[in-house]
């Protein structure tokens, strides 16, 4: 499998991946490793070229670890990606094993499509790219304000190596980091990659977060149409991916700002007791 070969949404999502990852290509299936970030599920993962049979349960679970937990013993967690569509296969061993299907709505925004947030109800508002000599410690509490049932000390470090890597891409022009202020507070953030960094790029968002304070008063929606229009008329972008879970709030909001899923995503992952993040 090449990754030449992936969908819309993997591909973005192997794009983010170019700073401190390999990928490596087998004939069924691509092998992402991060050894800086070794808890990072979707950093170190299976991409399958297609959906996996019941019974080959135990065949991928060992390949995984010979793939990647063997490599790195820290990576004990089990990631794997679908690349082609689903076509409906029930996997109950799968299930019985702690890895239920997840499905991501993959959504695109082209030019000419963004629409006007509905009014936030914080009045005072301001949605800029953040200060990353100055700012970038204020973006982690943000995001630990929560952990995920995460202990907090280790959520924090996992954090500060994911942000590394964005910052080497910021400084290759290939990412930038938007927050939104309040009364001098950040309560909002998210991220905005592109590769390569020139005009005509696919752009994706990468972790849209609000503060648990400051949720449903639409500074997400006002911050993704913010960053959209970023996207467009600074960086010149074709068009933007963004991928939500397809049972999650939020997928709502990304489509009343004028994004439409035309593809989804499928994956499988169980978490081990040391995992820090997705």
């Amino acid at each position: 499998m090449r990754i030449e070969d992936l969908r819309p949404g993997w591909r973005t999502e192997v794009a983010r991946l170019r700073f401190g990852s390999t990928i490596e290509e087998r004939d069924d299936c691509l092998v992402v490793l991060t050894p800086g970030n070794p808890t990072f599920r979707w950093g170190n993962c299976l991409i399958l070229r297609e959906a996996p049979a019941d019974e080959e349960l135990s065949r991928w679970i060992e390949r995984f670890e010979v793939e990647i937990t063997r490599r790195q013993p820290l990576s004990s967690h089990l990631a794997f990606g679908i690349n082609l569509p689903w076509l409906g296969q029930r996997l109950p061993s799968w299930v019985a094993a702690g890895l239920p299907m997840h499905v991501n709505g993959v959504l695109r925004l082209g030019p000419g499509d963004l629409r006007a947030p509905k009014p936030a109800r914080a009045v005072d508002f301001l949605v800029r790219p953040i200060d990353w000599a100055r700012e970038l410690e204020a973006i982690i509490e943000l995001e630990c304000a929560d952990t995920r049932g995460i202990p907090l000390h280790r959520y924090r470090d996992f954090l500060r190596r994911s942000f590394d890597c964005y910052a080497e891409m910021k400084g290759a022009g290939l990412a930038e980091w938007f927050g939104v202020w309040c009364g001098g507070e950040l309560v909002a953030d998210c991220g905005l990659i592109r590769p390569p960094a020139q005009a005509g790029a696919t752009c994706r968002f990468q972790r849209v977060s609000t503060h648990p304070q400051w949720r449903r008063q639409g500074l997400a929606s006002a911050l993704v149409h913010a960053v959209s229009g970023y996207a467009f008329d600074v960086w010149r972008a074709a068009d933007i991916i963004m991928l939500a879970d397809i049972e999650a709030p939020a997928i709502d909001l990304y489509k009343a700002l004028g994004y439409r899923e035309f593809e989804r995503e499928w994956s499988f992952e169980r978490a081990a007791p040391q995992d820090l993040g997705t």
